[in-house]
């Protein structure tokens, strides 16, 4: 049911690149859902280890 809700937003999106993006974070928290995670937690953790990965 989520994937329609932000598929009529993703028509809504000013620019191509910002689509890809919101497709991005769903697809991340879809994951996060299926795995059994908690995607407030999951996505918390992403941000906070993202920027110390490179």
């Amino acid at each position: 049911m989520s994937f329609a809700i932000d598929r009529t937003n993703f028509l809504f999106a000013n620019t191509v690149r910002g689509a890809k993006r919101s497709a991005v974070m769903f697809r991340i928290t879809e994951a996060a859902k299926e795995n059994g995670l908690n995607p407030y937690e999951y996505l918390t953790c992403i941000f906070k280890t993202a920027p110390n990965v490179i």
